[in-house]
């Protein structure tokens, strides 16, 4: 039959409490229950723990997962920036030329045609200009010259002093020529010229002509 009201509740317990005191006996085989009952506990425990501990050392993938509260937005990994990058072009300049002993053809042909340049007497026609200026002046440079000389603008009409050469390579040099205007900067290079009225070396014999000149002060 359930007890139904707290004063027979309390009966009960009284009983159950008292029990252990009623004798040595009692009180004896308590003590032995409880003795067991705390050993089996102490034995058990560090057997659940340790095994529990094993569990999350094998699997720290888990064990930290598990340890991220489950609320609010989680983090999320960025993709990787792509690899495919443009490719990009390396700018290399031109090798400087090597420097050489002056070359006295190339000195002399600048020279000469600084002597041609100076010479334009009143009268005298591009045409007649261009023509002495042709045996010291690249085909190209010569071009050049026809199409944008003013000979109203040319005023140097002496050349004076010695040349001086100012770099030295081994297909080229630059010469500053001295006139009674300021000086001359004149480049000659090394080219193969064909044969021609003005020429007598055989057609592709390397020859040295005028190919830039600019006033320098």
């Amino acid at each position: 039959m359930p007890i139904r009201t707290n004063r027979g509740r309390a009966a009960v317990y009284r009983k159950l409490w008292g029990w252990p005191l009623r004798s040595p006996r009692h009180l004896a085989a308590t003590a032995f229950v409880l003795v067991l009952l705390i050993g089996a506990i102490g034995f058990a425990a560090p057997k659940l723990l340790g095994r529990k501990g094993v569990q999350q050392a094998q699997d720290p993938v888990a064990a930290a997962a598990s340890a991220v509260p489950s609320s609010g937005p989680r983090a999320t990994t960025a993709p990787p920036a792509s690899s495919a990058l443009p490719t990009l072009t390396r700018i290399t300049e031109a090798p400087t030329p090597s420097s050489a002993p002056p070359s006295s053809a190339g000195v002399d042909v600048a020279v000469q045609w600084a002597k041609e340049y100076v010479n334009h007497p009143s009268g005298t026609t591009l045409e007649e200009w261009t023509k002495r200026l042709e045996p010291y002046t690249t085909p190209e440079y010569l071009g050049q010259l026809r199409s944008s000389v003013d000979l109203a603008n040319v005023f140097p009409t002496q050349v004076l002093g010695q040349p001086e050469v100012r770099e030295s390579h081994p297909k080229s040099v630059v010469v500053d020529v001295t006139t009674d205007d300021g000086k001359l900067r004149i480049t000659a290079v090394e080219t193969p010229v064909a044969k021609g009225p003005q020429t007598q070396a055989p057609t592709g014999t390397p020859q040295w002509r005028v190919d830039e000149h600019e006033p320098v002060e």
